[in-house]
């Protein structure tokens, strides 16, 4: 994983690209595309911890003592699963962080309104997340990281409920600028993973090249 810039980290590995080349390509079937982001998910799960915190510990091997490296923070991992095209993804997170706890928002934005001012309206119908505490490192999932409204709604709900974990980090597969500079703005002490930041947002709110609507391809509804 490369830092870009503060707080900024790309996913550069070859495997990500290889299977993010997959999802974008319009021909890859419905079960195909959710697989896909499954895989990505838990190939950014194990990147992601480069970023956590670590401690030199001292172990015995069956031969000789040892200082090996130990992940502190991979037990105190809480993972926001926006609902629904986080759903796979958030499944292959897991894979990397098996004792992580979830909670779950349902958010979507309502397109048939437009962006004003570069944002849309973000409808929240369902909120439900463990307690989070200045001990837990807090991942928002989400595949697509286009106008930052979504993120940013539902930031606000989670600092309502005077949340203070010990580190952020907002996880998505693909980014725009204009979403990330709109998040580092109002959480400077974010950290932002993200396996591609893609040039363009169109004038429907859609990342270009992106990968159409995450969710519709994930759940055959397109």
């Amino acid at each position: 994983m490369k830092k870009i810039e503060n707080n900024l980290w790309l996913v550069d590995s070859v495997v990500a690209h290889d299977e993010l080349t997959k999802l974008r390509d319009k021909r890859t079937p419905q079960v195909g595309f959710r697989k896909g982001i499954v895989k990505l998910g838990r190939i950014c799960g194990y990147e992601l911890m480069e970023i956590l915190d670590k401690e030199q510990i001292d172990i015995e091997t069956p031969f000789t003592k040892f200082k090996g490296i130990s992940i502190q923070d991979k037990e105190r991992i809480i993972i926001i699963n926006i609902l629904r095209a986080a759903f796979p993804f958030v499944e292959g997170l897991l894979k990397a962080f098996p004792h992580a706890k979830q909670g779950v928002i349902s958010a979507k934005r309502r397109e048939k309104d437009g962006m004003k001012g570069g944002f849309f309206d973000i409808d929240i119908n369902y909120v439900k997340f463990p307690p989070i505490t200045d001990k837990d490192v807090l991942v928002v999932a989400d595949p697509m990281l286009a106008t930052g409204s979504t993120i940013l709604s539902i930031m606000k709900y989670i600092i309502e409920e005077n949340c203070k974990p010990k580190k952020l980090i907002l996880l998505s597969v693909v980014s725009t600028r204009v979403g990330i500079d709109k998040i580092r703005r109002a959480y400077p002490d974010a950290a932002i993973v993200t396996v591609s930041i893609d040039p363009e947002l169109n004038d429907d709110g859609y990342i270009v090249p992106g990968l159409g609507d995450a969710g519709d391809r994930a759940f055959g509804s397109v």
